[in-house]
């Protein structure tokens, strides 16, 4: 017991001392430019995604646009410059370091997304709000829908080892190693991985995961999209990149999208040495790995 708790405190507080390197000074940027007047500019190029049973593209951080079944699935969306919580009108938090390649009105019409969880990275209001079309169902974790903004079709929210099916698709929810509490003090929301069924085609959103046998039972797994970043001083809740390579292999799917890195500055880890070590850890199969860079198409 003692040993755990040892283990808390050690953690806590490497915790702390990473949030203190860059908190305080994001938060000084986030007051002196609260409009966002010195974001990056996107580039404004989508690759066309349409014409292929299953394709899809990495648009930043966990922000996925994925076709499957004759359907867009678009994940964690997050456009933003900066994400965090809002007060007064200026969102208090991380800025992007690189921009998305798209604006969500850049987007072709969304017929569902997916939240993994109720983080400020991955639950953006705001690009949610811009993406809400009456035609988009809207699939999320455990006692996260009243965070989602009004304007979508339907809200669904999945517990873990459930199915629903939307237009075509199987979408089943998976518990991931990670936690989904929006503030220090609702730690009673879920938090999701995803697998994308239709027809042969079959793609898992790890969503936020540390090391985990949660994926191993999987079978026929296309494309495995693994968040790689993040993981110092955080590797109890995200992967290191070895890690990541390891449930990969043991999920045994075709192709690797690694997400959740050189986005947001979250980690203590230089923005290049996730993918950096992935390769490493690939070896001879480092062409497994797709969609590298932000706007990068892989498809079937």
């Amino acid at each position: 017991m003692r040993k755990s708790g040892g283990g808390k405190i050690s953690k806590a507080a490497k915790a702390t001392r990473s949030g203190l390197k860059r908190y305080p000074k994001q938060i000084l940027e986030s007051i002196r430019d609260p409009k966002g007047k010195r974001a990056p500019t996107p580039t404004g190029k989508l690759p066309i995604l349409s014409g292929h049973e299953l394709a899809a593209t990495w648009l930043g951080h966990a922000t996925t646009l994925i076709a499957i079944g004759g359907k867009r699935v678009l994940t964690d969306p997050v456009f933003s410059h900066r994400i965090g919580m809002r007060m007064g009108g200026v969102t208090m938090g991380l800025s992007r370091t690189k921009p998305a390649p798209v604006e969500p009105e850049d987007l072709p019409p969304v017929d569902l997304v997916l939240i993994s969880h109720a983080h400020f990275d991955h639950l953006d209001k705001p690009s949610l709000e811009r993406l809400a079309f009456d035609d988009t169902v809207l699939i999320t974790s455990r006692q996260t829908r009243r965070l989602i903004p009004p304007g979508y079709r339907h809200v669904i929210e999945l517990d873990w080892n459930k199915t629903v099916r939307v237009g075509g698709l199987k979408i089943s929810a998976i518990r991931p190693e990670h936690w989904g509490a929006r503030a220090a003090v609702d730690r009673n929301r879920g938090f999701n991985a995803y697998v994308i069924e239709s027809g042969d085609h079959r793609v898992l959103f790890a969503g936020d995961t540390a090391e985990t046998d949660a994926f191993d039972h999987l079978e026929h797994i296309r494309l495995a999209i693994f968040g790689i970043g993040a993981y110092e001083p955080w590797e109890h809740a995200h992967a290191t990149p070895e890690q990541v390579w390891e449930m990969f292999k043991r999920v045994g799917a075709e192709y690797l999208m690694p997400v959740h890195h050189s986005t947001f500055p979250m980690g203590d880890e230089h923005e290049d040495e996730p993918l950096e070590r992935l390769t490493k850890a690939a070896g001879e199969r480092a062409d497994r790995i797709v969609c590298r860079r932000a706007g990068d198409k892989w498809h079937v």
